[in-house]
């Protein structure tokens, strides 16, 4: 082959493979910062006071060691409490953005226990893979669960928090496992996000759809039909791949940040926690 006709297929080897290093690079970028890209913390400093005045309740500051940090937790208690609701929110914020909704649980007469992850809120540590985050959930379980033997106790999982309260729910057996906009698995949300990332690199599996199978206790899912984010046919997977008693709450025109401002969801969620135990 002439010099001159060489050119043109030097030129483009030399661009595909400038073009698949910089896919590599990038790949590799996405392997070693999936923890930036998945968890988006608020710290909050460790003299922060939470401005949060409940009726008729006493809201307790809970620290719970674990290795190489320490968790902190809120713990919304009223003289007797019909249960408790142990609640796993979504991938951002912390404790002081989550807590809004927290007078919701008052109405319904349960203790409310939420947690913030390493590098949220209060809590110290990082998160470095997700084996740690099912054993930090456990270990804040262990902490407050044992009060509550005899009551009803709800495990809630929010978002990002569905697919660890969905993995304690199975080791646990709560009284009920709620689960809101919830996503089969993390692998399935890279896909539908980012189809150009092999599954193999996708460090935080976070799977729903294979462990709700062995959930022995009820579950109540609830969805909003405009969640573009984690579309509502995540939920109705989930539905189909539940064995024990399980529902699914479709709230019509809720998006996924606004879901817990819909009458019908809030109706919903409170006709489960009076119901059980009856």
């Amino acid at each position: 082959m002439p010099r001159t006709e060489r050119r043109p297929a030097i030129t483009a080897l030399r661009l595909l493979a400038a073009a698949l290093l910089g896919y590599l690079i990038f790949l590799g970028y996405l392997y070693l910062n999936q923890e930036s890209l998945l968890f988006h913390p608020e710290p909050l400093p460790a003299d922060h006071r939470f401005d949060l005045d409940p009726p008729g309740q006493r809201i307790d500051e809970v620290r719970i060691p674990v290795p190489d940090g320490e968790l902190h937790a809120l713990h919304f208690r009223q003289p007797a409490a019909r249960g408790l609701v142990f609640y796993l929110h979504g991938n951002a914020g912390n404790l002081a953005t989550w807590t809004t909704n927290a007078d919701f649980y008052r109405q319904q007469n349960y203790d409310l226990f939420m947690l913030d992850y390493r590098g949220y809120g209060k809590s110290r540590g990082r998160i470095t893979s997700e084996a740690q985050l099912h054993a930090d959930v456990r270990a804040a379980w262990d902490t407050v669960a044992p009060a509550y033997a005899g009551r009803p106790v709800v495990v809630l999982g929010r978002s990002l928090g569905t697919a660890l309260a969905t993995r304690l729910a199975r080791d646990v057996r709560p009284d009920l496992l709620v689960l809101v906009t919830p996503y089969t698995s993390a692998l399935a949300l890279a896909r539908q996000h980012y189809p150009f990332v092999p599954s193999a690199l996708v460090r935080y599996p976070l799977r729903n759809d294979t462990l709700i199978g062995e959930v022995a206790s009820p579950v109540l899912l609830l969805h909003g039909t405009e969640d573009d984010l984690t579309p509502l046919e995540h939920a109705r997977t989930l539905l189909a791949l539940a064995r024990s008693p399980a529902e699914l709450q479709v709230i019509a025109g809720a998006g996924h940040d606004d879901i817990h401002g819909f009458p019908a969801y809030r109706q919903g969620l409170a006709k489960h926690l009076h119901d059980l135990g009856r």
